[in-house]
């Protein structure tokens, strides 16, 4: 049995933490406390003279400026937030909670967990790769592509909730970013590394694959060049981007079949740094993946002519060019964190279940087609499919959102939906969170059940005032043409329905 070491923090509190290493990472080793409620993570090599400063203020002033404000416990699922720091015989270290239990894995890998990863964290590598997750992954910690959409979107604003607080993460990757797509989960780790600009400067360039290109291709210059780039809010912008990317196509956004050199450390280099290259540029199609690329275990996400990146829909895509487009050569041209989020909101509401069964996606984005069809196993959908056009009240007039909700059963309208000046994220009240109104498919039509919504109407003039309201408790069809208000008021929104029968 290991022996059990003692130790007192900055703030004055004692810790206690066994003296065998449990993990260890680039720069820590790690140590569980008894009760496996926390980990003590010290420092191996001895750290520069301001490191415990940052390290201060990284559990007091910037935990504070995340968790004490107002809405401050909705973050605590989110992050990994070291809440203490400690000098431990000439090593100083941090105490960070334990990772909630469904970060680690439950089943492993296929046929009798061979590679051991049985009650280990999810990094989310074994995820982003279509190789890794159809060879190793037991299905059932595969979770489902509505659940990915989602992990996106709480990725996206815990990124957002950093940089407004004027922080940098530094190095974004899937090594530093925990998934469970079974509950569409996430949590950001390693934060003791957070940059300050103008005050902590960057531990590490960051992890490969989602190092931005400018850091990389300035590497070579020293520390103290002004041309040298470092680790800041617009590099893990683009590391946002590729993991949000990859999250969803299962494939590296950078990594093509282009050949930069024949030497294997500059043609990595040039790759994702000097001549980074999106593979799906619309341009320059020399950094495609083709053949002999096109590995089995890999397809069909590795074919980009068969699953593009457009099958993320209108809202994600134009980003993903921006990212990995003019992006790639300005940072100021990336996409921000509060724009992946506003896009994923979006484009959550324009997802449909698939009818196959046996899809392993079970949800896709519609393509606003005539012919619908799921893009990752090639169902069609049959049937009719209500789709809600949104328009806000602003000035007295009602404009178009750009913004749709598709309907299936079970599908619900919530207060985000029905006024455009509420928002889905940290600041929903518990009110603003309760179903307001469901889909439901009964007797061959689609009909919109109203739970709370005291101003719902069909916004049809030749209809007598008793005949337009849908009262509580009430319903209406959802019919071709016919336009519902549901909120009057400023950003109170009007839906126009229009019905695509397949």
């Amino acid at each position: 049995m290991p022996d059990i070491i003692t130790a007192t923090t900055k703030t004055g509190n004692t810790v206690k933490y066994y003296s065998d290493k449990r993990a260890e990472g680039g720069m820590k080793d790690v140590y569980f406390s008894p009760e496996k409620n926390y980990v003590v993570a010290l420092f191996r090599e001895k750290q520069p003279a301001d490191a415990l400063t940052r390290l201060e203020m990284i559990c007091g002033r910037y935990r504070e400026s995340i968790f004490q404000q107002a809405g401050g416990d909705y973050w605590k699922d989110f992050y990994c937030w070291p809440e203490q720091c400690l000098e431990k015989d000439g090593q100083i270290g941090v105490v960070v909670p334990f990772y909630s239990k469904k970060f680690f894995f439950d089943y492993g890998a296929k046929n009798g967990d061979s590679l051991g990863i049985k009650g280990k964290e999810k990094q989310g590598k074994w995820f982003a790769s279509a190789k890794l997750r159809r060879k190793y992954l037991d299905p059932r910690e595969l979770g489902d592509w509505k659940n990915y959409l989602t992990a996106c979107l709480r990725l996206s604003r815990a990124v957002r909730r950093l940089h407004a607080a004027g922080l940098a993460h530094s190095d974004l990757s899937y090594k530093n970013v925990l998934i469970d797509p079974v509950t569409a989960s996430v949590c950001i780790i390693d934060i003791d590394g957070l940059v300050v600009p103008g005050k902590f400067p960057p531990d590490v360039l960051g992890t490969p694959d989602f190092i931005a290109p400018e850091v990389v291709r300035t590497n070579h210059l020293k520390i103290d060049d002004p041309n040298r780039k470092l680790p800041r809010i617009e590099t893990d912008l683009h590391a946002l981007a590729v993991l949000i990317y990859m999250y969803l196509l299962y494939r590296h956004p950078l990594r093509g079949n282009k050949n930069n050199s024949q030497v294997t450390e500059d043609d990595e280099r040039l790759m994702m740094g000097e001549r980074a290259l999106f593979i799906e540029d619309a341009s320059d199609p020399s950094n495609r993946i083709k053949e002999p690329q096109l590995r089995k275990d890999e397809l069909p996400w590795v074919d980009t002519t068969a699953v593009p990146y457009t099958v993320v829909g209108p809202h994600l895509s134009p980003l993903f060019e921006r990212a990995f487009g003019s992006g790639l050569r300005n940072a100021s041209e990336r996409p921000t964190a509060n724009e992946w989020e506003t896009a994923l909101i979006k484009t959550t509401d324009l997802i449909q279940p698939c009818a196959n069964p046996s899809c392993e996606q079970k949800w896709y984005v519609f393509d606003n087609t005539t012919q619908p069809r799921c893009p990752f196993c090639k169902t069609r959908f049959r049937g009719s499919l209500p789709i809600l056009n949104l328009y806000s009240s602003r000035q007295g007039s009602f404009r178009d959102d750009r913004h749709r909700v598709m309907v299936w059963t079970g599908q619900s309208l919530y207060r985000w939906h029905v006024n455009s000046l509420v928002s889905p994220n940290e600041r929903l009240s518990d009110d603003d969170k309760k179903r307001l109104g469901y889909f439901v498919f009964h007797n061959n039509k689609w009909l919109l059940v109203n739970e709370t919504m005291q101003d719902l109407m069909i916004n049809d003039a030749s209809l007598r005032a008793d005949q337009r309201m849908v009262p509580i408790g009430g319903h209406v069809e959802l019919a071709d043409g016919r336009e519902l208000l549901l909120q009057r008021g400023e950003g109170g929104r009007l839906a126009k329905i229009q019905l695509v029968i397949v």
